[in-house]
Formats: C-alpha cells, sequence, structure tokens
C-alpha cells in the first residue's frame, strides 16, 4: 500500500537542445521554438501531511533562495492548486536545492512541476477535477513542458507541447559559471533575427545523425548572452577544445551550458578534465527521451 502522507519526487533539470526566437506577441513575449530534454541530475522535493503550509529548502544550492521562501514558485504553486481544488492548503515541503539558480535549467519551473505532482497525492486530488494545464503555464512558460518531464518540442511562449522523435541516448556535461543570470534579462538584450521553427520529424539514428541535425540550429540568445556575460562564452570555448565533445551549446537564457557526449562516461571525463573551482560542473545523460 502506498503511504500518502509522506510523497518524493524528482525534478529533473531541462536543457533546450536548440532555441530559436521566432517571433515577439503584442504583450512583449517572445515566441520560441525549441526541443527540450531532461537529465537524470536535478532537484528533489518532499511533502509531508502538516497543519499549515511552509517550505524549508536544503542543498548545494539553497542559500540562493534562502529568505525568500514565501514569494518561492514552489508554495505559488501549492496554494494555487490548493485554491483550484478547494482543499485546504496544508504541507510540510522540502525542497533540495542541486541544481544552480537563475542557470538556464527550468530550475524553478521543474520544482513547482514536482510540487503539483507531488501534492496532486498527498491531497488525494483527482486529476479529471481540475486543469492541470491552465495551472502550469499560470506559473511560467517552462512549467506545461516540466509536467511532461518527455523529451519534446517546445513552441508559442511554451504552451504549445508536441512530442519529439525518438532520441539516442547520450552523456552530458553541464557547466555554470557559479552566476546567476535572469531570464529577462536575456530576452531584453535580444538583439537577433527572428528564426523559423526547425523541429524535426525523423528519429536520429546515432548520436552523430542528432548532432548533425542540432548543427543547423542554435540558440538564437547566446551571443548577446556572451556580451553580457562573457564566462559563457568561455565555458563554450573550453568544452569546443575537447576533441571527444560532439557539441557545446548554452542552455535556455543561460549561463549554464552544455557538451553533448556520445556516453556519459565521455562526459565524466570531460569533467574531470575542465573541473574548475569557480565552475559547477555536472557529467549527466539525458533520461526520458
Amino acid at each position: 500500500m502506498i503511504d500518502k502522507s509522506s510523497v518524493t519526487w524528482d525534478a529533473p533539470a531541462k536543457l533546450n537542445l536548440y532555441l530559436h526566437v521566432t517571433g515577439r506577441q503584442d504583450d512583449g513575449y517572445h515566441t520560441l521554438d525549441s526541443l527540450i530534454v531532461f537529465t537524470e541530475v536535478g532537484d528533489s522535493l518532499n511533502v509531508r501531511e502538516s497543519d499549515t503550509l511552509s517550505l524549508k529548502i536544503v542543498g548545494p544550492f539553497a542559500a540562493a533562495l534562502l529568505g525568500d521562501e514565501d514569494h518561492n514558485l514552489v508554495l505559488k504553486a501549492a496554494r494555487l492548486l490548493a485554491d483550484t481544488a478547494n482543499v485546504p492548503a496544508r504541507a510540510e515541503i522540502t525542497l533540495n536545492k542541486r541544481l544552480p539558480v537563475a542557470a538556464g535549467l527550468g530550475g524553478g519551473s521543474t520544482d513547482a512541476a514536482a510540487a503539483l505532482k507531488a501534492l496532486m497525492i498527498l491531497w488525494d486530488i483527482n486529476p479529471k477535477a481540475i486543469n492541470l494545464e491552465t495551472i502550469a503555464i499560470s506559473l511560467g512558460a517552462d512549467v506545461p513542458v516540466c509536467m511532461a518531464t518527455q523529451s519534446s518540442f517546445v513552441g508559442g511562449i511554451g504552451e504549445r507541447i508536441s512530442p519529439c522523435p525518438d532520441l539516442p541516448q547520450f552523456g552530458l556535461l553541464l557547466i555554470n559559471p557559479n552566476i546567476t543570470f535572469a531570464t529577462a534579462d536575456a530576452f531584453s538584450a535580444f538583439s537577433q533575427p527572428f528564426s523559423p521553427a526547425a523541429a524535426f520529424t525523423t528519429a536520429p539514428s546515432s548520436v552523430t545523425e542528432l548532432v548533425d541535425i542540432l548543427g543547423q540550429r542554435r540558440n538564437d540568445l547566446t551571443a548577446d548572452v556572451i556580451s553580457l556575460c562573457p564566462s559563457v562564452g568561455d565555458i563554450l570555448k573550453a568544452l569546443e577544445s575537447l576533441s571527444s565533445c560532439r557539441l557545446a551549446r548554452m542552455t535556455g537564457s543561460g549561463a549554464t551550458c552544455f557538451g553533448l557526449f556520445d556516453t556519459f562516461s565521455a562526459a565524466q571525463r570531460a569533467a574531470a578534465t575542465l573541473e574548475r573551482h569557480d565552475w559547477w560542473t555536472m557529467p549527466t545523460a539525458v533520461a526520458n527521451t
């Protein structure tokens, strides 16, 4: 029998294998076309029965969020879910923050998605009784795809999600310069021409074929983010210098970059080569392809 009084849920990091800015709406939001995958590393979240609603943040990157818990997206998700489902907002929530904050890894969004999923179980909410999609998009553009945690093409401002063809397994090396970088700053600085949507329909049969496909695409925010955060350029050059790195790219709005490798073992070896005291480096692999 499942113990519903304490529920733990993983909140995997998301990566944009490519990100095209396709336009801008009248409300100022940019429209995107992106291929998003999830990794085997991320945050985790536990919810327990309680008489009140509270959030405790622990883990390597907890300090970046301490002091502002009441405005954390996890609590916002909890309150919105409780209001929508007409249940008391009562839970003791513990967030294990393993991912850098404001890093282009969708940390706040994947945490909010994990909170919604865990609290649905804790509060015994019937998914058919509420519109989770509406709740998710109201919390942020990346939350809907983080609810799915499946490799997906994302369009619009994040609300249009479609499945992508099967992808091969591959290794990843995530590197962040230990610099927070706000998504709003990246889009405010964006000065490049808009790009067309570039979703593909044929499943790549190998890592080489996937790299060839991704090489015809890009992250449109990269050049402008480098102008504001030169460390991104330094990381990309370091990754590109490795013969085993098949592709080096920034994810999301930065400042995290990733190297794509044939295997997890290759990513591990690269991490040892590039490890620096002022960089967060994390070898991992793509999950849920």
